[in-house]
């Protein structure tokens, strides 16, 4: 891909800020025409009005011509995108002060077989099984956004066992179907040998998941805060009672209620312990929260000592629809033109990297202009 010149793009002062940011975020792309397509694609999605589609991206930068390039840039340049995000990592921790790690879920609907990881899944929110390709994505919650940093693609069934269906995908040999609790431990691994700061909870909902308790468990083990909701059935244990599903603990004699903040918001909690942890005092928290913005969901902690102010907040951030709203309103990730495993990677870590500048790049993210203004 021959690199154009990126005055072409604009003469404005605008871009400047863009560039630096495109620079330091990219600058682990070997060849310097990646680097350009990096700053050049990400200056698309920042701008490009309706579908994020490689035409209408090109048009965006007055370059028509590119919709080609831009395609190959995404799907066939052999970039490696962990470094990238490693970078983005530590430039959203710069600028934010972060209070959580949480996970989301990005579900886009998928029409054929074909590209990577489609499958048959359930989702929840929507209450039908759908055809779609499936990701996890690690996020960033301070005081100004969830900021996307990782992701996962889930890999299930028929893409974990046909070699052919990999091959064609471009799916690595090491890359094999791991459970989404497997996928949200790497994700929270990846965070705490990235990270430039110190690990911040784990806050998220699982509560439609199975081996979440194996999950708490592991989490715990390694050190590692959480505060995750859970299902009803999780098995847990109070300190010499018998084993039960977490609702029916939360039921028991000696059940605490505590009124948090204002405006009628309390919250029920007991020590519980988890089956599979050695015996003796209870090392978690089980609470719910009644609060009219907040569905009735069950969480579990390993931050015993925190007060039920500071444990109300930190459930607050495992909601990332939003962002994930966002992402896919403004920047397009149901907008993917390919069907290769790096090719989703490639996409995902391109929009991120766009979300990031929009949301946390103060004055100089004025390049962005959102869907609704767009359409007004």
């Amino acid at each position: 891909m021959t690199p154009p010149d990126v005055a072409q793009l604009s003469a404005s002062r605008d871009s400047e800020p863009l560039q630096r940011f495109t620079q330091e975020i990219f600058a682990a792309l070997p060849r310097a025409d990646q680097r350009q397509w990096a700053h050049i694609y990400t200056r698309a999605l920042l701008t490009a009005p309706g579908r994020k589609s490689g035409r209408n991206l090109a048009d965006s930068v007055g370059m028509p011509e590119a919709a080609h390039n831009f395609h190959q840039f995404v799907n066939a340049s052999p970039w490696d995108w962990l470094p990238v995000r490693r970078s983005l990592l530590q430039w959203g921790e710069e600028r934010d002060r972060i209070r959580a790690w949480v996970v989301g879920m990005a579900t886009v609907a998928r029409r054929g077989e074909h590209c990577a990881g489609v499958h048959q899944r359930f989702l929840p929110e929507r209450g039908r099984t759908v055809n779609c390709q499936a990701g996890i994505g690690m996020f960033l919650a301070g005081r100004q956004a969830h900021m996307p940093v990782a992701w996962r693609l889930l890999l299930p069934g028929r893409w974990a066992q046909d070699e052919g269906l990999r091959a064609r995908t471009r799916i690595p040999a090491a890359v094999r179907d791991t459970t989404l609790v497997g996928h949200v431990l790497e994700l929270v691994d990846s965070l705490v040998a990235d990270s430039g700061s110190a690990p911040r909870p784990l806050v998220t909902d699982l509560s439609h998941e199975q081996g979440v308790g194996w999950l708490l468990r592991t989490l715990r083990a390694r050190h590692y805060d959480f505060v995750v909701a859970v299902p009803d059935s999780l098995p847990a244990r109070t300190r010499s009672g018998p084993v039960l599903g977490a609702r029916r603990l939360l039921g028991l004699e000696g059940t605490v209620e505590d009124p948090v903040g204002r405006g009628g918001i309390r919250m029920r909690s007991r020590s519980v312990g988890l089956p599979g942890v050695a015996a003796g005092l209870p090392e978690c928290r089980l609470f719910s929260v009644s609060a009219p913005d907040q569905q009735d969901r069950l969480w579990i902690t390993n931050l015993v000592e925190e007060t039920p102010e500071k444990l109300y907040r930190l459930s607050r951030h495992a909601d990332a629809s939003s962002a994930m709203k966002a992402l896919t309103d403004e920047f397009g990730m149901a907008a993917f033109e390919g069907r290769s495993y790096p090719g989703w990677h490639h996409h995902m870590t391109l929009l991120s990297a766009a979300y990031a500048f929009s949301r946390l790049g103060g004055a100089d993210s004025r390049l962005h202009v959102p869907a609704a203004r767009r359409a007004a």
